[in-house]
């Protein structure tokens, strides 16, 4: 390099010019700043396709408050339990039977509701012919509710909805609701749950129990599925279904799969399933109760 003052060569590190003796002063390198690597643009968020339908508001607490009332479900799963603390002076409707408790205080009064005629309807749909009403008097009370075989309660805030609801899967509900036995026609009567099926309208609390857990299945517009009868709990009113042999080859190999009526509903609209059917359960326990015998003993099946 050439000394800055006297343009004489010099050493490129030379500190200062021989011949003129003026000092260089050579600049400290820079360190060029490390290169980020280029993140690329994160992928988009893929929004998850919601069916349509939804409609059964649970609380995942297994809590909520009604109109005078609060309830609880506790036990969950097999051995389920609704509890029921109502304010003073207000009731909740029952199925016949359901009670399992009750405060001293709470008024029990049954009463066919529909008249004779909507006493013979539920009747035929399986039902009892009375419908119960727990009152809490002169201050709070509290009523107890299960079903008659194991499995679990649900609680449903209906919010101006309607459900068709198998028999046997209404427990209670808030007094304010509609409950009423819709003729199902053939349809109903050739798959096995009897030529009604309950219609449950209106705003407030619906209790449901279930023969096992209760399984949710929500349909898009135009979807199908198909659910064994038996193990139908509860539907929206609106939705299109038909019943029909498990097997679209023919009665004999719905026979041979050991299915036998199937519901095929269409969306949209959600769907409410019990996992486990009670009448396959109780053919499971038949061979092991004792029948009567021709000589008037008892004998056991194989």
């Amino acid at each position: 390099m050439k000394c800055p003052k006297c343009t004489m060569d010099v050493r490129d590190d030379a500190k200062f010019c021989g011949s003129c003796g003026f000092t260089i002063v050579t600049a400290e390198p820079v360190a060029a700043a490390p290169t980020q690597p280029i993140q690329p643009p994160p992928p988009p968020v893929q929004q998850a396709s919601i069916p349509a339908g939804g409609s059964f508001h649970f609380d995942s607490d297994g809590r909520g408050q009604g109109s005078g009332y609060s309830w609880t479900i506790e036990h969950q799963g097999a051995f389920a339990l609704a509890v029921i603390n109502l304010a003073p002076e207000q009731a909740i409707s029952a199925e016949a039977g359901a009670m399992v408790s009750m405060s001293a205080n709470v008024d029990l009064y049954s009463e066919m509701k529909g008249g004779v005629f909507g006493a013979l309807k539920r009747a035929v749909g399986g039902e009892s012919a009375f419908v119960s009403t727990f009152t809490a008097r002169g201050g709070p009370g509290e009523v107890t509710f299960a079903p008659g075989a194991p499995g679990d309660v649900a609680g449903i805030e209906m919010r101006g909805q309607a459900f068709a609801v198998q028999s046997s899967s209404y427990l209670a509900g808030d007094t304010s609701l509609t409950v009423d036995t819709k003729f199902g026609g053939a349809k109903s009567f050739f798959g096995g749950e009897g030529l009604f099926v309950l219609q449950v309208s209106g705003t407030g609390l619906l209790l449901v129990s279930s023969f096992g857990a209760i399984h949710r299945r929500v349909l898009r517009p135009g979807e199908q599925y198909v659910v064994d009868t038996g193990h139908l709990v509860a539907w929206e009113a609106q939705m299109q279904y038909q019943l029909r042999k498990a097997s679209k080859s023919g009665y004999f190999r719905s026979f041979l799969s050991g299915e036998g009526m199937v519901a095929e509903f269409v969306g949209p609209g959600e769907i409410l399933i019990q996992t486990r059917n009670l009448a396959a359960f109780a053919g499971l326990l038949k061979p092991f109760f004792p029948s009567q015998g021709s000589g008037g003993g008892f004998s056991f099946g194989s």
